[in-house]
């Protein structure tokens, strides 16, 4: 058990370990955005399309949020940014609970998707930075677990608090929010490097967008993003075609969480001797797979264990993921360069649903053997690429030094 300890959590920094419990309070904190259309039709007796469109508001700030997060991050610095977008999603909620009028609900609504988006590049920025580059795996796979534990219990909150009262829910949002901040203005320094200042005149966000190594990292990952979307989007209506209650979609959710909870610990020792494209084309493999197997079941069983298959895959590919953005991501531009990936999410949540309900009314089953398919291509693209980026990430410390000046330079 020491060496186990030693290997999944020891060692990592005591400011790791601050923003790694801000993470996992905002998270399960977090879960206005889960039942914001619920909230909307039944306490505020919207029309369900209607409610759409102020739940596309939150996801249409959600993407500004995502850049203009990054953005801050590399200019204001990690430490101003988290707290500007938790004290702003505490008042964002506040005035969630008393308005009234649908305009301000709507404009409140893209707030808080705008302040629920920025700290993720900021947070990740700010743990690549104090997290040696060899601890950075592990650190990334308990940031994984935690984001997963921390959804896992917010659902169950989100569902309970609903019942009692909205206003509570709002609340307790809240002060989840208000508590996460209080520890990052207690506990957290800026941990921006200090010995070097960017060359804002020579990089931005076009030069994450046209760093043609990354954006081919960032593409492979966008595929992988629509895969994995297909569980939130999909396959409902698989489960359901094929007959099977509602609830059976919510257990088979469930223990997907469960696993990753249970699990994610021992993925670091498994991979750990892994080259990362060689890990994330294995994980690719899993999802794809673990997808195709759902054209097969027709029952709780079949579709459980799918989702032990591609929840392997899921696992496997958190630490890699992370770790590649960080070693490709210049110092100087790391809140950007983050924030160009996270645009993956939002991406896929328009693509999946958008092009999957297409594909399931036409193909069938055959929409899972395609998707399955996609897994491999992605795997495939991994490999192929993994010599040029480890040939770019061995030359990384002399290009950042080119790239960067000294304070006072």
């Amino acid at each position: 058990m020491r060496t186990w300890y030693r290997s999944t959590i020891g060692g990592l920094p005591r400011l790791y370990w601050y923003l790694w419990t801000g993470m996992l309070i905002n998270r399960v904190g977090g879960f206005v955005a889960l039942v914001l259309s619920l909230y909307l039709t039944s306490a505020r007796h919207l029309a369900i399309p209607v409610a759409g469109l102020v739940v596309g508001a939150y996801g249409i700030g959600g993407i500004g949020g995502v850049l203009l997060g990054g953005v801050l991050a590399d200019r204001w610095g990690r430490r101003p940014t988290l707290l500007l977008a938790h004290f702003g999603a505490v008042a964002v909620l506040c005035g969630l609970i008393v308005a009234r009028p649908i305009p301000a609900i709507a404009v409140l609504a893209a707030l808080l998707g705008v302040m629920h988006s920025m700290p993720g590049p900021a947070f990740v920025a700010a743990i690549v930075d104090v997290t040696p580059a060899g601890d950075r795996s592990r650190a990334f796979n308990l940031q994984f677990w935690a984001f997963n534990l921390g959804m896992a219990v917010a659902s169950v909150l989100a569902g309970a608090l609903a019942e009692v009262s909205f206003t509570l829910l709002f609340s307790v949002d809240a002060a989840g929010t208000l508590l996460t901040a209080l520890l990052i203005l207690w506990k957290v320094h800026e941990t921006r490097p200090a010995h070097r200042i960017a060359a804002t005149s020579r990089g931005g966000l076009h030069t994450a967008l046209t760093d043609r190594a990354y954006m081919l990292f960032v593409g492979l990952s966008l595929l992988l993003a629509i895969v994995s979307t297909q569980t939130s989007t999909i396959l409902p209506l698989a489960i359901t075609g094929d007959g099977l209650r509602p609830s059976a979609y919510g257990s088979v959710v469930a223990y997907a969480a469960l696993l990753i909870v249970v699990g994610q610990l021992f993925v670091p020792r498994l991979i750990d001797r892994w080259r990362k494209g060689t890990a994330l084309a294995v994980a690719n493999v899993f999802l794809g797979l673990g997808f195709a197997a759902v054209a097969l079941a027709d029952g709780i069983a079949g579709y459980l264990a799918a989702a032990t298959v591609w929840t392997v895959g899921s696992m496997i590919a958190a630490p890699p993921n992370a770790a590649v953005i960080a070693e490709l991501s210049p110092e100087a531009l790391r809140g950007r360069y983050q924030s160009v990936f996270y645009l993956t999410f939002p991406a896929a949540s328009f693509i999946a649903p958008a092009a999957g309900g297409v594909s399931l009314q036409y193909l069938g089953n055959w929409h899972w053997i395609v998707c399955g398919a996609l897994g491999l291509c992605a795997a495939a693209g991994h490999l192929l690429i993994q010599p040029a980026r480890e040939r770019r990430v061995a030359k990384e410390p002399a290009a950042a030094e080119e790239f960067a000046v000294p304070v006072g330079g």
